[in-house]
């Protein structure tokens, strides 16, 4: 874990270099204040010496002044290492985040995720900025400030020394009662963050049923458990530093008794005793330093490990040799597939399916029998346990996810938009398109008109997941995304079975000029919409309990036939509904 931290440092070297030196330098000057006062004491003073007197306090002035000037470099050049090496392993997570497969996304929260990107690296950043600094130099600053005590009294520095092997031993063991401690907070912290992007995240439903005290008692779970988790992390860290504490007064003590015997008998002079008082504190106060410096380690370690945990989950891998796809032409196959999401439970079981070029495919069923399972693994979004699927032939793990995905436009029934204009959310289906190609598309999802409507036009924001858009708009701009994109292969998870009849009227009409000349996977909750598909396969509990076409399959009067005369019969009650309302 160290190399990996270190390696951190390496775009950081000049820097690095200047600001340790600049420590160092300042350490070196702190040793010049008791030095110049026991030669004072000792001889200047004694001898009358102004002129001496003069000229050495103003050498410790100008030498303070630079001391000022280098604190100066520490704290800023210092903070802003530390800070982009925040900002570099920022980037290396977000880098792996994007890499990670679907099923990571699965098992984690959100929020979590934000409290390692955030919290955590701050934290590792200002491990980053003080750690070698707090180290490095404190222990410097206490091996000069030893050798500079021997000079005055070596049995005197030798009895203080004593006592450090005492604060090693109270550091070894609160240590790790500290790190456990701060580790738990960090969790509990994710816990709250997961709690409270949940909440705000579903504000609208909440309100919507008068659920805000619901809301309140499960983020007060998390509060509380932060404070349990805080309580047990101050608590280790107030018996770390009060224990410490205790072993630096200790030290004082040690001068004061040892030094005052030492003066009894004649081993060391008034002068010698003065400066040795005074100096002892350039050896107390980096021991102080790395006492303190404890719960920033612990934060910063805690928070890196927490760091190399995600960068260590396995990313989406090709497999070794695969090959760009190039432009597909949409010939789907699937050769006894079988898929769980946890390894145990089968969501899909010897699954196969044939569909040609251009077709039109409608998966059936009731919900959770596998369908949206069906199309999460054409585009290689899991890895199947078993058996084979094939575009034009070839297995799709034998071609590269990215040329896969190239190839595959997919319309869900939950749309995400991002918090940015128009214009960008239907660039994304092809980040280099034209202007025209962008107006194009949106024309071709019956959507243009009313972007021309928007006060900016292509440039109006259409908030956070597009929230100031209906769900119609939404699903339009989703559609322009995919005609931008022009893939070979489409997959519509039912992309209409949210909205109302008028408008599924409407996005059907642009769904259906979408998927002309086009491969189409169509997952339908309404079955009126598909009786026009080439094929039909009704998916139950991870089965093909029928397939054929919408003829066929009414002709067998089987599961297809159950289900399309149930809607059959629910959408004539609905007609008959409107018009005793007069409703048309």
């Amino acid at each position: 874990m160290l190399k990996r931290f270190i390696a951190y440092y390496r775009p950081e070297r000049k820097t690095f270099i200047l600001d340790m030196s600049a420590c160092f330098l300042t350490s070196l000057i702190g040793l010049v204040y008791p030095i110049v006062t026991r030669r004072m004491l000792n001889t200047y003073i004694p001898d009358m010496n102004v002129l001496m007197i003069v000229l050495a306090g103003s050498a410790v002035l100008l030498l303070y002044l630079i001391r000022m000037f280098l604190q100066y470099y520490i704290q800023y050049q210092g903070h802003m290492m530390g800070t982009r090496i925040q900002a570099e392993m920022r980037r290396d997570m977000f880098r792996h985040l994007e890499k990670l497969p679907y099923k990571y996304y699965d098992n984690h929260e959100t929020g979590k995720i934000m409290s390692r990107m955030t919290n955590d690296l701050q934290d590792i950043s200002e491990l980053a900025h003080h750690g070698p600094e707090n180290i490095i130099i404190s222990i410097l600053t206490i091996v000069l400030s030893l050798i500079y005590l021997c000079t005055i009294n070596v049995p005197l520095t030798m009895i203080v020394f004593c006592c450090v092997p005492i604060m090693v031993v109270i550091t070894v063991v609160l240590q790790k009662r500290m790190r456990e401690a701060f580790a738990e907070s960090r969790r509990s912290i994710a816990v709250i963050n997961a709690s409270v992007e949940s909440s705000i995240q579903g504000i609208r439903v909440t309100k919507a049923y008068n659920n805000a005290e619901k809301e309140q008692e499960k983020f007060e779970d998390g509060n509380q458990q932060y404070i349990r988790a805080r309580d047990k992390s101050f608590k280790a860290m107030a018996q770390f530093s009060s224990s410490t504490q205790f072993v630096t007064n200790l030290f004082n003590i040690v001068v004061l008794i040892g030094g005052g015997l030492f003066m009894y008998r004649g081993d060391i002079n008034f002068a010698d005793y003065s400066a040795f008082f005074l100096s002892v504190n350039l050896f107390i106060n980096p021991v102080t330093t790395l006492i303190n410096f404890m719960e920033q380690y612990q934060n910063g370690v805690t928070g890196f490990e927490r760091f190399i945990e995600i960068l260590d989950e396995a990313p989406e891998t090709d497999q070794e040799g695969a090959v760009d796809a190039g432009k597909l032409e949409g010939h789907i196959e699937f050769r006894d597939v079988t898929y769980s999401y946890d390894d145990q439970n089968e969501v899909l079981e010897h699954i196969s399916l044939d569909i040609g070029k251009g077709e039109k495919f409608a998966l059936v069923g009731p919900s959770g029998g596998g369908k949206t399972t069906i199309c999460h693994l054409l585009p290689h979004f899991y890895e199947i346990q078993s058996g084979t699927i094939l575009i034009d032939g070839k297995d799709i793990r034998t071609m590269t996810m990215e040329s896969v995905r190239r190839n595959i436009g997919i319309v869900q029934q939950d749309i995400y938009l991002f918090n940015a204009s128009v214009r960008e959310n239907i660039l994304y289906g092809r980040l280099d398109a034209t202007e025209e190609e962008v107006i194009e598309a949106a024309k071709r999802a019956n959507i243009h008109d009313y972007i021309m409507e928007l006060p900016d036009g292509y440039d109006t924001e259409i908030g956070e997941r597009g929230v100031r858009l209906s769900g119609g708009q939404k699903q339009r701009l989703s559609i322009a995304r995919v005609f931008l994109k022009n893939p070979a292969i489409l997959v519509l998870d039912e992309a209409t079975s949210a909205l109302d009849n008028t408008t599924e009227l409407l996005i059907q009409q642009a769904l259906d000029e979408l998927c002309e000349g086009r491969t189409t996977i169509v997952v339908a909750h309404r079955l009126s919409t598909i009786k026009n598909a080439d094929e039909i396969a009704v998916i139950a509990k991870g089965h093909i309990v029928e397939q054929g076409s919408h003829t066929e399959l009414m002709e067998k009067d089987g599961a297809y036939a159950a289900l399309y005369n149930l809607q059959f019969r629910m959408d004539d009650n609905m007609s008959e509904a409107y018009q005793l309302t007069g409703i048309d």
